[in-house]
């Protein structure tokens, strides 16, 4: 969340709020305070990563080592100076803050565009005022950080809640973050990382008292404060009117405060002089002009409640609000230590050191080569449009937001009658009151024809449980929310929308989420009358994201049996590991390969099945593609941060740049599957600092491109190019099994692209779309739109498009003379 206008005013109107701090001094203060208890730092991650990310390079898809030193150095700072760090991330997106994440998914589609354009236009890298994190840095931090042995957590529900939560309940030393909302939660100090500096600990603390002093207001005051300003919960312009009446009336304009500043103070004033005056004896809705607002009002200001806290203008509940629990993850309730204050005599909580209920194998420092162990994931709910295999005539099931009123696009699924998921048991629930809207009803079904309805597991199962603690300790991806929601999220990844020769990854690596989906939903046959659905809120060149889409599994099997969950996450037999392995390699379609991809040593063994994957699915791609991220992962193996850091490509080529994101979401994607499976292969095996570095990788794309032999690719290291050829067998060998031959751009046709236009190019859902388990380039039969591929031959119905792929389409185009 973000209270509209706060940051700016807090800076040019309100700065003696603002007050530099060493933190350090503040530790050792907290030590002699509380004698016997660490002083821990609860920290904001997602406020972090711009921040943390240091490396000049961004565009060529991340400088993975150079960012793994940049994270060790920020934890040795603090670990050095005695300072506890507890590290938390977005788990989920809430129901009612999908709307803002659209909204800040369309705006990084249009920052996205200048970006290709700008590289396009100069043939270099944009500076920084257009900086766009590379993708997947979120989920590869929480891999890092507990490589570098930090505790770290991936949140249930907003992750600015828990982390205020934490502060609060565990007598945290600060909140490490940069966010206004840490302003209006009443917890622990707040500590803005963007004024950090790490060689000093030095940094600005954000008063919440002063602040309050300022607007001549109580802490219990800011949470009513925030939700007529605006935030993620409130939109804007709900009390814009009522905003601008306090202005009008405001006799105390600032002329340093500019509009927005005098807004806020005249807001404030209003609180001050009028809400308070009636307080407990009008209700809340008899002052303010909430009309149909209402419920969102009463839940804006509820969100802001810890546990334990109460708020003085929720007193007295409209008639038909409910309260329930809000959901905090239950590690972070458990019974810890009590620090016992000297002064007060008072006890408070001191941390915890939540432990995990399993072991799993983890990644490793890159240049320390220590292992460690790990978890993560997100969460969410709304309408969409759907994906089926039509050889399988399955029909699929959803959810539906019931404060939304979207329109979905569903693809001929008849009934399913299934269960929403319940709460994830009472032992779970905090004690912060949330108050949901009255007039909205919890409905088991859409209005629809036909009727969908979410499938989603018994939130008592054993394995559910399993996979919340895998989530929660940051240990897996996006496994428990497809298992308790079926609603997944992907944001924005660097792709020219312009290009129509390559997919977006959405549809690239579709088919694998689709097999994981089947893994984790089960309870389900092809042929089968209804069957699970997942909704997708998937980031792609025109996807609109007014709905998600809906998404059914492949089924997988692995030796004629349906892999179970049971087996592969609870049994210790030595025998399942092997078992794993086959269920993972399922899931990309490489069974076949086993023994082949065995044979390869770690850590190229995961981003050879990546290679496999990926040039089965895109015969756009060509032999040099091959041959540049072969390249590039065998001479990163000899060089430190220091020597990658220097490197300079002669330009930066947008095609590179594309090709670079679309391998570190795979990455992502051997994340989820990894976990999905049981953790088969250590996470080390495809960490992005041990295979993978943009900049290098576009020296060896451009270098391949020119025509330079293999032994210029391989810095003349005679000792890998035994490697190089072994493994580029290993990924020629398995594509051929599909029909799919590697050749030299030299091959192609000079008028031929290899694609009939680009997925998701339209705006709008028109036609049946599905994917093929078990055979190649399911991708182009997928996506909302027109179906690249597809044409209506003679004899044909014109609802029942012939899909050719791009072999066909390129026979096709040649056939008819381009």
């Amino acid at each position: 969340m973000g209270v509209r206008g706060l940051q700016g005013f807090v800076g040019s109107t309100c700065p003696h709020i603002c007050t530099v701090v060493n933190i350090q001094e503040l530790a050792e203060n907290h030590r002699t305070k509380y004698p016997g208890c660490t002083p821990t730092i609860v920290v904001d991650a997602m406020c972090c990563l711009r921040y943390w990310y240091t490396p000049e390079s961004w565009i060529c898809g991340g400088q993975w080592r150079e960012y793994f030193s940049a994270l060790r150095d920020f934890v040795t700072a603090f670990t050095s100076a005695g300072i506890k760090l507890i590290f938390f991330f977005d788990g989920m997106v809430e129901p009612g803050k999908r709307d803002e994440w659209v909204k800040r998914r369309l705006k990084n589609n249009r920052e996205i565009s200048k970006i290709f354009h700008y590289i396009k236009s100069k043939r270099e890298q944009p500076g920084r005022n257009m900086f766009f994190i590379p993708s997947g840095l979120a989920i590869f931090t929480r891999f890092a950080l507990k490589s570098l042995g930090q505790e770290t957590f991936c949140s249930l529900q907003e992750a600015d809640y828990e982390v205020a939560s934490y502060g609060l309940l565990h007598n945290c030393l600060g909140i490490l973050g940069e966010d206004t909302d840490y302003l209006i939660y009443d917890t622990c100090p707040y500590f803005s990382i963007g004024d950090l500096c790490l060689e000093t600990l030095e940094t600005v603390m954000l008063c919440r008292e002063k602040l309050c002093e300022s607007l001549g207001l109580h802490v219990a005051d800011l949470p009513l404060l925030a939700c007529l300003l605006g935030n993620d919960i409130t939109p804007e312009g709900m009390f814009e009117s009522f905003r601008y009446k306090c202005l009008s009336s405001y006799a105390s304009v600032k002329e340093n405060a500019g509009k927005k500043g005098n807004i806020i103070l005249a807001v404030s004033d209003y609180i001050s002089r009028v809400l308070h005056l009636y307080q407990g004896e009008k209700k809340i809705e008899d002052m303010l002009p909430l009309g149909p607002n209402k419920a969102l009002f009463y839940k804006g200001v509820a969100a802001y409640l810890l546990p334990g806290q109460t708020s003085p203008w929720l007193v007295q509940k409209p008639k038909g609000i409910i309260t329930e629990k809000q959901v905090v993850s239950p590690e972070l309730k458990q019974e810890v230590p009590m620090c016992l204050d000297p002064e007060s005599k008072q006890e408070v909580p001191a941390r915890t050191n939540p432990e995990s209920m399993q072991e799993v194998p983890m990644c490793t420092d890159p240049e320390s080569n220590q292992e460690a162990s790990m978890c993560t994931d997100p969460e969410s709910k709304q309408e969409a449009s759907m994906y089926t295999d039509p050889e399988s005539n399955q029909e699929a099931s959803m959810c539906t937001d019931p404060e939304s009123k979207q329109e979905v696009s569903i693809y001929t699924y008849p009934e399913v009658k299934q269960k929403l998921p319940s709460e994830t048991g009472a032992e779970y629930n905090s004690e912060v009151l949330m108050c949901t809207p009255p007039e909205v009803k919890q409905e088991d079904a859409m209005d629809m024809e036909p009727e969908i309805k979410q499938v989603t597991m018994d939130s008592d199962s054993e394995i559910l449980k399993v996979a919340r603690m895998h989530h929660v300790h940051s240990e897996s991806y996006l496994v428990y929310n497809i298992m308790s929601t079926g609603e997944i999220e992907c944001s924005n990844t660097l792709e020219d929308e312009l290009d129509q020769a390559l997919p977006s990854q959405a549809f690239i690596y579709r088919p694998v989420r689709q097999r994981v989906y089947a893994l984790l939903l089960g309870d389900w046959k092809d042929g089968a009358r209804s069957g699970p659905v997942v909704k997708e809120w998937f980031v792609y060149p025109g996807n609109s994201l007014k709905h998600p889409d809906l998404v059914r599994p492949l089924q997988v099997t692995v030796q004629g049996r349906k892999p179970s969950l049971e087996v592969l996450w609870l049994s210790q037999e030595p025998a399942v590991q092997a078992r794993r392995l086959d269920t993972l390699l399922a899931c990309f379609n490489l069974s076949s390969s086993r023994e082949d991809l065995q044979a390869v040593e770690s850590p190229l063994r995961a981003l050879c099945c990546l290679l496999i994957y990926i040039f089965v699915q895109v015969d756009t791609l060509s032999l040099e593609d091959l041959h540049a991220f072969i390249a590039q992962a065998l001479c990163l193996q000899g060089k430190s941060s220091s020597q990658l850091m220097h490197l300079e490509p002669d330009y930066i080529n947008s095609r590179a740049v594309q090709l670079g994101s679309l391998l570190v979401r795979g990455l992502t994607m051997l994340v989820l599957v990894n976990s999905a499976c049981g953790f088969p292969w250590t996470t080390s095996e495809f960490m992005p600092w041990n295979v993978f570095d943009g900049k290098l990788f576009h020296q060896k794309y451009l270098q391949s491109e020119k025509g330079y032999a293999v032994e210029v690719l391989l810095e003349q290291n005679r000792s890998w190019l035994t490697k190089f050829h072994n493994l580029k067998a290993v990924v020629c060998k398995a594509c051929s099994k599909e029909n799919r031959r590697i050749v030299g751009r030299t091959h192609w046709s000079s008028h031929c692209t290899g694609r009939l236009g680009r997925q998701g190019s339209s705006s709008h859902r028109t036609g049946s779309t599905h994917g093929h388990p078990g055979h190649g380039q399911p991708w182009r039969d997928q996506g909302p739109g027109d179906c690249p591929g597809s044409l209506s031959l003679p004899g044909c119905s014109t609802n029942q498009p012939v899909y050719l792929g791009l072999h066909g389409a390129r026979i096709l185009c040649f056939l008819v003379g381009g």
